[in-house]
């Protein structure tokens, strides 16, 4: 996976609510959000690609076609829907890498190069459109990971290194350093989601020792300091939970407003499945499925308060179609 990671960033107070999920999820019909396709991806059809936003512009870099690691870096320009080529990836061409942002800049970390799991990390400049070798990663090489961005640090967690992981560092730009912070709490995971909103980082599905898992944890940095919310399955004797179907591997994730988005991804099939975060109320909802061929190891991506999904495989293909969900718009199956 991958992440995205809009600089929209997150404080996750939650105030928690019983009701009961009613929305049905037999049929795309039956549920709220609608997908309209966008401009279809310029680079090669791949899986297991890195996104970030810096600014106002979202980027895709690196994956893997299905032959070879990639290492070729895109840029989305939202408001007139087309793709442009930017400077390549300098490192080694690689899949199941790591992207973070800060305010100007964005870094790429980790990832598998067809023969060994990497560590080294790599700067972008979108304003000078350069690439410039940092400091590796302060952990140990791996693929699956997580990241994302608060203010002007990074982060990054989970993973497999040979084992699944959940230790946790940052990345200070300014000192070019890594340093060791407060281990992840719960389940150790790799091939998990990120997600960041009003200055919180959150981190939830994935897999440790090839099941899934059903906690989900936010991170307060100001604190230093995890924080454990409602778990993603049917476990609680209360109804808000009763219909939740999120756990799953190798998904992607976006945050939209006041919300957050998990797709795709697999759990014993691929899935097309949608579910809406509610960051006030700490709550799931179950939205309108991606419409087109279920995927896996997809990548997607928040940008002026807008979310894009695109790219990733089926056990036959892999994909370079883009979409946007309109999170509260009627389905509409003909656009």
């Amino acid at each position: 996976m991958k992440r995205v990671f809009s600089y929209v960033l997150l404080i996750g107070s939650s105030l928690f609510l019983t009701y009961s999920c009613t929305k049905s999820t037999s049929s795309t019909t039956d549920t709220i959000g609608n997908w309209v396709r966008r401009s279809d991806f310029d680079g090669v059809s791949r899986s297991e690609a890195v996104s970030f936003v810096v600014g106002d512009t979202a980027y895709i870099s690196t994956g893997y076609d299905g032959s070879v690691r990639l290492n070729d870096t895109w840029k989305y320009d939202v408001a007139n829907n087309f793709w442009l080529q930017r400077a390549n990836f300098p490192g080694d061409a690689r899949s199941s890498a790591v992207a973070f942002n800060t305010t100007t800049k964005a870094y790429v970390t980790t990832g598998f190069n067809g023969l060994v799991k990497l560590k080294d990390t790599y700067e972008f400049n979108p304003a000078q459109n350069v690439w410039t070798k940092k400091a590796d990663f302060g952990g140990s090489a791996r693929v699956d990971a997580v990241a994302f961005g608060i203010a002007d640090k990074g982060y990054v967690t989970t993973g497999n290194d040979g084992n699944d992981l959940k230790d946790f560092w940052q990345y200070d730009p300014a000192a070019d350093a890594w340093t060791q912070k407060v281990s992840l709490g719960g389940s150790k995971r790799s091939a998990a989601v990120a997600f960041v909103y009003k200055g919180l980082g959150y981190v939830v599905t994935g897999v440790n020792n090839g099941l899934t898992v059903n906690d989900f944890w936010v991170y307060d940095p100001a604190a230093d300091k995890w924080a454990e919310k409602n778990f993603i399955s049917n476990v609680s004797t209360e109804t808000f939970d009763d219909s939740y179907a999120i756990e799953r591997s190798n998904a992607t994730a976006f945050v939209m407003a006041d919300h957050a988005y998990v797709c795709t991804g697999e759990n014993g099939s691929i899935l097309k499945t949608v579910w809406e975060y509610d960051f006030a109320t700490d709550l799931w909802v179950k939205k309108t499925d991606w419409e087109r061929l279920e995927r896996t190891g997809a990548i997607s991506f928040g940008v002026k308060n807008r979310g894009f999904l695109g790219t990733g495989r089926n056990s036959t293909n892999r994909f370079d179609d883009f979409m946007e969900f309109l999170p509260s718009d009627t389905y509409n199956a003909n656009d």
